[in-house]
C-alpha cells in the first residue's frame, strides 16, 4: 500500500505541486476515522445497559465488542488495496456512508443478535474507510508536513481513546430522547453525513499507480480463520466446551497457518499478497506482531469486564464509570509526547519499561479490589493504578510501530504496518472472548450483566473480576519479556519522512 502514490494530473500530481485543498481534505477524514477511533471504546462502558435492555446473554456482551474487531481485523488488508487499485475516495465515502447506515441499525436493534450482527457489519466499513485515510496522507503531503499530518492522526487517536469511554457514559445516562445505550451509536449518524458530504467536495481522488489485484479468496480465508478462533472461546462455556469447539478453533489456526504457506510460495506479480510473508521470516517483526496482539488481548479484554464489575457490582453509573476510565487516559497524555524522542534513544527498553508499567498497573488494581472484596471499593484506590497503566500504555504504544519497522525492508512496510493493525484489532477481539469467558465463568448462576447472583450481593462479580485480573497482569509482563526481542534502536524519523 505505499509504493508509488500519485495523485491525479489535474490537482497538480503531474508538476509535484501539492494539492490546494490537502489539509481540508485530511480534517474531514480525520473527522470520519474518529467515529471508528471512538467506537472501539465507547461501547465498553454502554454494555450493562445494553444487557438489561435486550436481555442479552453473557456470549452475546462479548460479541458485541468482538463482532465489531473481528469484521475489522478480517477487511482491513484487502480493503487498502482495494482503495490501491481502484482508488482510496471511492472506499473512503463507500466506507463513511456504511457506517452510518450500520450505526442506524445497531441504534435500532431489538435483538441482542441484531444488535451483534450490525456491530459486525459496523467493523467492515470501519476497514473499508481507515485504510484510505493513511493511504491518502502518504499522497497528499510531503516531507515535514507528512509528518505533521501522520502526528495530526496520532493526536486523534490518542484523542479518541481518552474520551471514548467517557464518552460512552455520558451519553447512555443523558438518555437523549429516551434512547439510552442506543445514542452511543445514533450520534455517529449526523457526523456520517456530515462527512459523507464533505468528503465529496474536498477529499481528492488518489489512488496506487502499480497496485496489483487484491487476493479476495485469501481474504475470505482470512476472515473465516478469525472468526473460527474466537467463536469457540465466546460459546465454549455457555456450551459445556464442545468437541466441535475443539475443531473449530484448530481449523482457525490451521487454516491462517495453510494461508501463510500458500502466500509464501505465491509467484504471480498479478495479486496483492495478502500477508507480508518476508516480513514473518524477520524474528523482530513476529515479535512485534506478537506484543501487539497480547497488548489488545489485555486492553480490550480488562476494559470490557472492569466497565461490567463497575456498575454491575459497585453501582457506578455509566457516567462514573466512564470518569474513573480518565485516569488510565491522562497517564497516556503524559507519557506519550515523550515516547518517541526516549524511544529513538533507548529502544526496546523503553517499550519494555511500558509494559511493565501497564502490568503493574492493572496489579494494583487487582489488589484494590481484593482488598476491598466484603465492601464496595471507592474510586480513589484505583485511581493510581489506572494512571500508571495508562503511562505504560504511552511508552509501548507510540513508538512500538517505529521500533519493529526498523528491522522491516521498505517495500513491504506498508504490507507489514497493515498486518500490525490487523493484530490489534484481532487482538482486542481475541480479549473480550478470552478474558471475558474468565470473567463470566466464575460469576455464581452466569448472572446476565447489571444482575446480582443468589444471594443478591456483588461478591460474585468481584471475585469474577478478580479471577480474570491474573490474565491481564500475565500478559502485559509477557509483552515486557518479548519487547527485549525487538531492535535496540528505533528508526529515526528522518527514514520514514518519505
Amino acid at each position: 500500500m505505499t509504493a508509488t502514490l500519485t495523485t491525479p494530473p489535474a490537482d497538480g500530481a503531474a508538476t509535484g505541486a501539492p494539492h490546494p485543498r490537502r489539509w481540508a481534505a485530511a480534517a474531514v477524514m480525520m473527522v470520519a476515522a474518529l467515529m471508528d477511533l471512538l467506537d472501539v471504546t465507547i461501547v465498553n462502558v454502554a454494555i450493562p445497559s445494553i444487557g438489561r435492555d435486550l436481555g442479552a446473554s453473557e456470549s452475546a456482551l462479548q460479541w458485541i465488542v468482538s463482532a465489531y474487531l473481528l469484521g475489522f481485523a478480517a477487511t482491513l488488508i484487502v480493503a487498502g488495496h482495494l482503495g490501491d487499485r481502484y482508488g482510496r475516495k471511492v472506499l473512503f465515502l463507500a466506507g463513511t456512508a456504511g457506517f452510518g447506515l450500520a450505526s442506524l441499525a445497531c441504534g435500532i436493534a431489538q435483538s441482542p443478535g441484531q444488535l451483534v450482527a450490525a456491530r459486525a457489519v459496523q467493523g467492515v466499513m470501519a476497514a473499508l474507510l481507515m485504510p484510505q485515510v493513511l493511504g491518502s496522507f502518504r499522497t497528499l503531503f510531503r516531507g515535514k508536513e507528512r509528518g505533521t499530518a501522520f502526528g495530526m492522526y496520532g493526536a486523534v487517536a490518542g484523542f479518541a481513546a481518552a474520551i471514548g469511554l467517557l464518552l460512552g457514559g455520558l451519553l447512555t445516562d443523558a438518555d437523549l430522547f429516551g434512547w439510552g445505550w442506543r445514542s452511543v451509536f445514533l450520534v455517529n449518524i449526523p457526523v456520517a453525513v456530515a462527512t459523507f458530504v464533505a468528503g465529496i467536495v474536498l477529499v481528492p481522488a488518489t489512488r496506487e499507480r502499480s497496485a496489483g489485484r487484491p487476493d479476495v479468496l485469501g481474504s475470505l480465508v482470512l476472515a473465516g480463520a478469525l472468526v473460527a478462533v474466537v467463536l469457540p472461546l465466546v460459546q465454549g462455556r455457555a456450551n459445556g466446551w464442545p468437541v466441535w469447539g475443539w475443531v473449530c478453533l484448530g481449523a482457525g489456526v490451521a487454516a491462517l497457518a495453510g494461508l501463510g504457506v500458500v502466500e509464501g510460495r505465491r509467484r504471480s506479480h498479478k495479486i496483492v499478497p495478502l500477508l507480508p510473508v518476508r516480513a514473518f521470516k524477520l524474528p523482530a517483526f513476529s515479535v512485534g506482531v506478537l506484543v501487539q496482539l497480547l497488548f489488545s488481548v489485555g486492553m480490550q479484554g480488562f476494559f470490557l469486564v472492569f466497565a461490567i464489575w463497575l456498575q454491575s457490582s459497585e453501582g457506578y453509573t455509566p457516567m462514573q464509570a466512564g470518569l474513573v476510565t480518565v485516569a488510565f487516559s491522562v497517564g497516556g497524555f503524559l507519557t506519550a509526547p515523550a515516547a518517541d524522542g526516549l524511544a529513538a534513544r533507548f529502544g526496546r527498553l523503553v517499550l519494555a519499561a511500558g509494559s511493565l508499567m501497564m502490568a503493574g498497573g492493572f496489579a494494583w488494581v487487582w489488589s484494590a479490589v481484593a482488598d476491598a472484596s466484603d465492601a464496595h471499593t471507592g474510586a480513589w484506590p484505583l485511581v493510581p493504578g489506572l494512571l500508571v497503566a495508562g503511562a505504560g500504555l504511552g511508552f509501548l504504544v507510540v513508538p512500538l510501530v517505529n521500533v519493529v519497522l526498523s528491522a522491516v525492508p521498505a517495500d513491504i512496510a506498508g504490507g507489514a504496518s497493515g498486518i500490525f493493525s490487523t493484530a490489534q484489532q484481532f487482538g482486542g477481539a481475541l480479549g473480550a472472548a478470552a478474558i471475558g469467558t474468565v470473567f463470566f465463568n466464575h460469576v455464581p448462576s452466569g448472572p446476565a450483566a447489571g444482575e446480582h447472583g443468589p444471594s443478591g450481593t456483588p461478591t460474585g462479580l468481584t471475585d469474577a473480576l478478580g479471577a480474570a485480573m491474573p490474565w491481564v497482569v500475565a500478559g502485559f509482563a509477557l509483552c515486557a519479556v518479548l519487547c527485549l526481542a525487538l531492535p535496540r534502536r528505533a528508526v529515526a524519523h528522518a527514514e520514514h519522512a518519505e
